[in-house]
């Protein structure tokens, strides 16, 4: 697993380049980028200047530079495309995920900077990663890594909130990302289930998204199940992070009264449990959300 990329779920709140390198450093690191994105106009290098510019992930203005640059968003488009056809029956091997693994990182780059996550979200961009999103393969863990990698887009998209999130998550609803999240809750690792799970929490922090979960049955049904289920397989002390996440998409589920009132039915008996939630929530903000929930369904059981 040496040769996947470090990316995965790249923190999009972490930054660049320290501002102490320089204008030396900066001119620099500038240069070894645009000399990065060249080599993408040789498809014989493609490979190579894909994993190069996943190494200067983190530069502040890479995402600009490879927004604006002639032709690269079509170049991960075609990436993306190549990987499409080894996903169905599972033929994609290591160095394929790698490959589209590095591109996936590139569009998470610009979903996390300001100045071009709006740009990619207005051309549909990240719809291309969907078909990695949807993928059930358990047993190659390099497509869980993928799964992954793209579920990192979505993240970048949701975790800053500002005057564009309205926007955001009605392209994400308009473009049925929910299902695609709780099928990488359903069949991802410990860190896709905890990044699907935060993308579901986020979603559900808008009225619209409330709305789309919270007010027909069967969304809710298929939401609050798979939430349920991911409770039911704790049978030792759940991951911290994955536990906040799900603890929140039933908070915000509790505050749609027709969905309250239907969660009060179906809420885990573990989360009622005092005791497994003396155990499961060692940190106290984790433990206010599960009274939070309990005292919010309480009513409705």
């Amino acid at each position: 697993m040496e040769n996947l990329p470090e990316t995965l779920y790249v923190d999009p709140t972490t930054g660049g380049s320290s501002s102490s390198a320089g204008v030396e450093s900066a001119v620099v690191e500038h240069t070894r980028i645009e000399q990065c994105i060249d080599l993408l106009h040789q498809p014989s290098r493609r490979e190579e200047a894909l994993a190069l510019l996943n190494k200067e992930r983190r530069s502040k203005e890479m995402a600009v530079l490879i927004w604006n640059s002639k032709n690269v968003s079509f170049f991960l488009l075609q990436e993306f495309c190549k990987a499409y056809k080894l996903l169905s029956p599972p033929a994609l091997g290591m160095k394929e995920a790698t490959t589209v693994c590095n591109a996936v990182a590139l569009l998470q780059s610009m979903a996390s900077h300001p100045d071009t996550k709006m740009g990619i979200v207005r051309a549909k961009m990240p719809v291309f990663i969907y078909p990695f999103m949807n993928t059930t393969e358990q047993r190659l863990k390099h497509f869980d890594y993928l799964r992954l990698t793209s579920l990192g887009v979505i993240g970048a998209l949701v975790k800053v909130e500002d005057t564009n999130s309205p926007e955001i998550i009605h392209f994400l609803l308009e473009t049925e990302v929910i299902p695609l999240c709780l099928r990488c809750i359903e069949v991802g690792g410990e860190l896709a289930k905890t990044v699907a799970a935060f993308v579901v929490s986020k979603i559900l922090l808008y009225e619209e998204g409330q709305q789309y979960c919270g007010t027909f049955p069967e969304r809710f049904y298929a939401v609050a199940q798979v939430l349920i289920n991911v409770v039911d397989q704790f049978t030792i002390k759940p991951p911290l992070q994955l536990l906040k996440h799900v603890l929140n998409c039933f908070l915000r589920l509790s505050e749609v009264s027709r969905a309250c009132d239907a969660l009060g039915k179906c809420y885990p008996a573990k989360l009622r449990d005092p005791g497994y939630l003396n155990f499961a929530c060692e940190d106290p903000y984790v433990r206010r959300l599960a009274d939070q929930v309990l005292h919010n369904v309480a009513g409705h059981i």
